[in-house]
């Protein structure tokens, strides 16, 4: 994982090497941003960071892991912005001084997956927590992130709705695999498991299997993206200025251009909302 210290340390390694040589080259803008797997996974950054480099000169490093650890990450003082889609856990962030203001930026929505099969017979429904209630009852196999992260604190509320204890379940029909999006389906297809995703990451993933898209539309599947820099009051390392460079160009209407411009296979898969003059 890259943290602030490497990325200073490998600053400092090339600044010195740049020096014995001679060379009087400026030292290169950068930020570092924790996100979530999604916005990487996706290729969503792939897409949106050249267009913001080549506008600012400013590079953009990424640290891709679930919303928690994200979150504990720029706590730690390993970032300059924060943008992931836990938003109580966001506004939380903010309120304890970590970060100076949050905004929406886009949303795109959760998929329960499934095998066509499908044991539990939810396919065509609408209904995410019935859904999963049935899954339950069947017992047949859910693949669970279990990592505290955006899509882990979304599927888990969504239990609770249920009515379904899945602690008790855990290492019966419920497997909690402690990683990443695109490994947690990988599981999923091996285990012809149940899952919830964002739908991002299911467009772009290969290895689906006997796998499809068995439940989607409801209202509790919706899935907002915020973003926040990271205080420097809290935080004296944040490089406040080129990190609030980066906030103010994904919310202006060409940042949120850019987002809405994002497709796989000629389908749209994260939506901008920020509001106008980001307010």
């Amino acid at each position: 994982m890259i943290t602030r210290r490497h990325l200073f340390g490998l600053t400092a390694a090339a600044l010195l090497s740049a020096m014995g040589a001679g060379a009087g080259i400026a030292e290169e803008k950068s930020i570092l941003v924790q996100s979530t797997t999604s916005t990487a996974n996706s290729g969503l950054f792939d897409h949106l960071l050249p267009k913001f480099t080549e506008k600012t000169g400013i590079r953009v490093d990424v640290v891709a892991v679930g919303t928690g650890q994200a979150i504990k990450n720029a706590q730690n003082g390993d970032g300059d912005v924060l943008l992931v889609h836990a938003k109580a856990d966001e506004e939380a962030f903010v309120a304890a001084g970590y970060g100076v203001k949050r905004f929406d930026v886009m949303y795109n929505d959760f998929v329960i997956v499934g095998p066509k099969a499908d044991p539990a017979k939810v396919a065509g429904g609408n209904d995410a927590a019935g859904a999963l209630k049935a899954i339950a009852e069947a017992g047949a196999p859910f693949a669970s992130r279990g990592d505290d992260s955006g899509t882990h604190k979304a599927e888990l509320k969504l239990w609770k709705a249920a009515g379904v204890d899945v602690k008790a379940a855990s290492g019966t029909w419920y497997r909690e695999t402690g990683s990443g999006m695109g490994q947690t389906l990988n599981v999923a297809t091996g285990m012809d498991a149940y899952a919830l995703t964002d739908r991002a990451t299911w467009a772009s993933f290969k290895n689906r299997g006997d796998l499809a898209i068995l439940v989607e539309g409801d209202a509790s599947l919706f899935n907002q993206y915020g973003v926040i820099l990271v205080n420097p009051e809290k935080i004296p390392t944040v490089k406040a200025d080129l990190g609030q460079v980066f906030v103010d160009w994904l919310i202006s209407k060409e940042g949120q251009a850019a987002i809405a411009g994002f497709r796989i296979d000629g389908e749209q898969l994260f939506y901008p909302n920020a509001a106008p003059s980001g307010t």
